[in-house]
């Protein structure tokens, strides 16, 4: 009997209007080849991450981001965020 576990990032989606970029990474064990059991974990790229916890994520995430957290994105989301503190 061989158990396997494989982590993969199976969906990457960009939730406007601020482009969040929400990762879904699912973690597949199987017996044998044949699939047992999946389990989901999320987390989110949000326009004010850092440049070294950019850093931690994948390449294809990076990228994304590079992609789409243009400075006027990081404008308005910070704007958004300072909207929202009392």
């Amino acid at each position: 009997m061989s158990l396997t576990e494989e982590t993969i990032q199976d969906k990457i989606e960009i939730v406007q209007p601020y482009s969040i970029v929400q990762v879904r990474t699912a973690t597949v064990v199987k017996k044998n080849g044949t699939e047992i059991s999946r389990s989901f974990h999320r987390h989110i790229v949000a326009p004010n991450i850092s440049a070294d916890n950019l850093a931690n994520e994948s390449t294809e995430v990076q990228a994304i981001c590079n992609a789409v957290h243009t400075d006027a994105i990081k404008t308005a989301y910070e704007e958004h965020l300072a909207s929202q503190e009392i």
